[in-house]
């Protein structure tokens, strides 16, 4: 237990400013989307900006273009948001099937599965399957979360699940804790977006 808390006093210390200031836009960025704001967008592009150049910094090139990604994805939801389809009241966003969702699942696995198995023949990197499949497949719950589909939070409920797991055998504990307070935001996102349509069912009841 001893040892647990030194290791976890060393992270914090380690844990420059501007790390923190991503990580607290990355909460900040969670609690608006739960709140459907358009401003959400903007604390993820700040923060995934500031990733970009830690992860630049680290020489971790992947993660530097994965950050980018995301940054660009902050750009096409704020988009959606104010113009698109995202525009709309989640609950009045129409759900996408089941068979939507499996065949997409079908094809990311395989697309996961693909990376994962080039990453484990020419390069060293650990956890390849955990960290590909993570990678797929919180980028397409990103993209869904843009178009304000409810099944976005399903998909981070398990992915932020694996991350929790992840970090936490790999002895960052501190990325696992916060990993695990995303867990507690989406569950919290869960229950806004379902109050907010719960609502808007008894209000078109009532009228």
């Amino acid at each position: 237990m001893t040892e647990l808390l030194h290791t976890i006093v060393e992270q914090i210390a380690a844990t420059s400013w501007l790390e923190w200031t991503a990580v607290v836009l990355a909460v900040v960025y969670l609690v608006l989307a739960a709140h459907q704001s358009l401003w959400c967008w903007y604390a993820a592009a700040v923060s995934c900006s500031i990733y970009t150049f830690l992860m630049w910094h680290a020489q971790l090139y992947m993660e530097t273009v994965l950050q980018l990604i995301y940054v660009l994805l902050a750009g096409y939801g704020w988009w959606q948001w104010r113009y698109g389809a995202g525009r709309k009241a989640a609950s009045n966003v129409a759900e996408l099937s089941v068979r939507w969702h499996l065949q997409w699942l079908v094809a990311l696995a395989l697309a996961a599965g693909a990376i994962a198995l080039l990453l484990e023949r020419y390069t060293s990197a650990d956890a390849v399957w955990l960290d590909s499949y993570t990678t797929v497949f919180s980028l397409f719950a990103t993209w869904l979360l843009t178009r304000k589909q409810f099944a976005n939070w399903w998909y981070w409920l398990v992915i932020d699940g694996v991350y929790v797991y992840l970090y936490a055998s790999k002895g960052f504990v501190i990325t696992g804790a916060l990993y695990f307070v995303y867990l507690i935001l989406v569950v919290y996102a869960m229950w806004q977006w379902q109050t907010a349509r719960t609502e808007q069912q008894q209000c078109s009841s009532n009228g």
